[in-house]
């Protein structure tokens, strides 16, 4: 059996090297380095993939998010509603801009944010919303823009961990992860789902002028060279991460499939182990599996890491500290004990390997080893 890892880049790169190889060569022999025409096309592609009509490509997932705030004219003071449990980025960005993060609750099946909990911190000075699409899984998006929508804010999708997702509407209509709202962020972090072999990121919008302002923010403030409207600053994607990143767009799906199955076997091997619950599949999304998050309990979770590494397999908290208790966090005024649903849950999950290249001989041994360690 091959060595387990979180995630397997290596192997999924030798299946896809000749491509990726041609396409990196392409833009080495053109030496269009920066905004070349592989970035071009990728926007346009993934325009096609996601069904929205502006993809504007920059540096990373936070850069992304930060863009997004700059570009709804957000001031100083301006409160931003995000869950606590979630990765910094979505926090620290809002801390960069001078503007005051208020922490929700999440759902403890979904892991995204409760939209109960946010009405109660709602202000005069609420500018926007940010609900984060957590591990591979939208986020409660009809509730979300009802919300936003009879409060007047705007809605950010944190879609790092989620794209390739779908979300089908009370309504009918089905849509991507990150198109929903006023503006999707995502990252192309190389672990994500659609990932490159560096940094990268895009923002995704419907709304023309939105757009507009979005380019010329990761553009320096600037739509002609040399003449800068709007305070900006420079955020791209290079042309060799977008020519990875369109020859693994048209792997996305089946990446996602892949995950979707393994995830599919660590169901089975668990549904009669009492002291776990399996990741919850909302009836109104898709799950990307971009993490398989474990809820444990009665059981020695540090103990399990232990046992778990000691076994060769690679295993992890996603996240050991929520936001609103995190030291650089403390200016915002929560303490321990205001966020209960969210605290418990970042002391009983654990994320275990999920990737495309997982082996069932793999997934046998991690899930044997798990029950072995739970049942004595």
């Amino acid at each position: 059996m091959k060595p387990i890892q979180l995630v397997d880049l290596h192997t999924q790169y030798k299946k896809i090297k000749e491509e990726i190889d041609a396409a990196v060569i392409e833009v080495m022999e053109s030496t269009a380095f920066i905004n070349g025409p592989a970035v071009k096309d990728f926007a346009s592609e993934m325009e096609a993939y996601l069904g929205v009509k502006h993809v504007i490509p920059c540096a990373n997932g936070t850069d992304a998010l930060q863009i997004a705030l700059m570009a709804i004219g957000t001031q100083p003071g301006d409160e931003i509603l995000t869950p606590s449990f979630t990765y910094i980025a979505t926090a620290e960005v809002i801390a960069l801009l001078q503007l005051k993060p208020v922490f929700v609750e999440v759902d403890e099946d979904t892991f995204t944010i409760d939209i109960e909990d946010a009405k109660g911190k709602i202000t005069d000075r609420t500018k926007a919303i940010i609900p984060v699409h957590l591990y591979g899984q939208c986020a409660p998006m009809d509730e979300v823009m009802e919300f936003a929508r009879k409060h007047g804010i705007r809605v950010i999708e944190d879609t790092a961990q989620a794209i390739g997702s779908s979300y089908h509407s009370k309504d009918g209509s089905t849509q991507m992860a990150g198109c929903i709202g006023d503006i999707g962020t995502t990252s192309f972090f190389p672990s994500k789902n659609l990932g490159c072999y560096g940094d990268g990121g895009a923002m995704m919008t419907n709304d023309d002028e939105l757009a507009k302002k979005l380019r010329m923010i990761a553009n320096h403030g600037q739509r002609i060279k040399y003449y800068h409207d709007i305070i900006g600053c420079n955020s791209r994607l290079d042309s060799i991460q977008a020519a990875i990143l369109r020859i693994k767009l048209g792997h996305l799906n089946e990446y996602i499939h892949a995950r979707q199955e393994a995830a599919s076997y660590y169901d089975r091997a668990f549904a009669n182990v009492e002291q776990i619950t399996t990741p919850y599949r909302a009836p109104y999304s898709t799950h990307g599996f971009h993490q398989y998050t474990l809820k444990l309990e009665g059981v020695d979770r540090d103990g399990l890491l232990d046992y778990l590494q000691e076994k060769g397999i690679p295993a992890n908290i996603y996240y050991p500290v929520p936001v609103h208790l995190q030291k650089g966090y403390t200016q915002y005024g929560f303490k321990e004990g205001d966020m209960p649903r969210t605290e418990a849950l970042t002391a009983q999950v654990i994320s275990l390997p999920i990737h495309t290249e997982l082996t069932e001989d793999q997934l046998d041994y991690i899930t044997t080893h798990i029950k072995s360690f739970i049942n004595g």
